[in-house]
């Protein structure tokens, strides 16, 4: 079956890094400020999460609260039990743009018990958490990478992703297109020949594509080529060898594609990009 994550992670990252770990007690907050989301794993204690909008989330049970973009929220746990966390900001490539980031709601709240295969991973990453091992930063940040990495198949493989992208990659016919896509980017794609990888008729392919994804099978492959290219101009590349790369056959079919869906030409867009630090 094709790897419906490797070529997401490969070209759009997620680094994780640890900025807490131990007891807090009565009410928390963390301001949605930056540019980063965040990860928090609660190992023991009750919780009650209180976010800008009204909505409140209760945990008593051992769970993780996934926040892929900065959002503000508030703990409030017993002043004196408290509860132990363990929580890292996760920066993905390309900030709110990456397609992993995008694809996800402002909130995901799961049992810990119910992230398929994470039992061993969480019980390490606990055990350095709370404990004092050499080089324990840098383990921890990547144990949270791969949590992260087991939250995301745990959404697609329990159909818990609606529409979008993952709902995409969690159907078992539209994610060979997907995968195809993003493998093959500069292949000329055309409807019959991506319905072909999906294995269906083109109007059925398209309606479905549509219903799960919500765009065409043409805007999303926009959307992933110009993804593309924007991060290969943060490398700094040469726009014809990007628009070659991506399945453009010039700069300015890439540049007309790439103001089509950014709202602006790709030297403008670098230029924005690099005042915000490529955020």
């Amino acid at each position: 079956m094709s790897d419906r994550l490797d070529a997401l992670l490969h070209h759009f990252s997620v680094h994780a890094e640890v900025f807490h770990a131990g007891a807090l007690c009565g009410l928390n907050a963390l301001d949605g400020d930056g540019a980063t989301g965040q990860l928090h794993l609660v190992r023991r204690g009750q919780v009650e999460v209180r976010h800008d909008d009204g909505t409140v989330l209760h945990v008593d049970t051992p769970s993780l609260l996934l926040y892929p973009r900065p959002m503000a929220h508030r703990f409030l746990t017993d002043p004196v039990e408290g509860a132990d966390f363990a929580c890292a900001q996760l920066a993905f490539e390309g900030g709110a743009a990456n397609p992993i980031c995008a694809a996800l709601p402002g909130v995901v709240c799961l049992p810990l018990d119910e992230v398929d295969g994470a039992k061993e991973i969480l019980a390490l990453l606990f055990d350095e958490a709370f404990g004092r091992n050499c080089g324990r930063q840098a383990l921890l940040n990547r144990l949270f990478e791969v949590v992260l990495i087991q939250v995301l198949r745990h959404l697609m493989e329990r159909g818990q992703t609606r529409s979008g992208m993952l709902a995409g990659l969690a159907d078992p016919r539209l994610r060979h297109a997907m995968v195809a896509m993003h493998e093959r980017p500069a292949e000329d794609w055309t409807l019959e020949a991506l319905a072909q990888q999906a294995g269906l008729s083109r109007s059925v392919f398209a309606v479905r594509f549509r219903e799960l994804v919500g765009c065409t099978p043409g805007a999303y492959l926009q959307h992933w080529r110009v993804g593309l290219a924007q991060r290969a101009l943060r490398e700094g590349r040469a726009l014809k060898l990007i628009a070659d790369e991506v399945g453009y056959g010039s700069e300015a079919a890439l540049s007309r594609a790439f103001k089509a869906q950014s709202g602006l030409s790709p030297r403008a867009w670098r230029q924005q990009d690099a005042m915000h630090g490529g955020e």
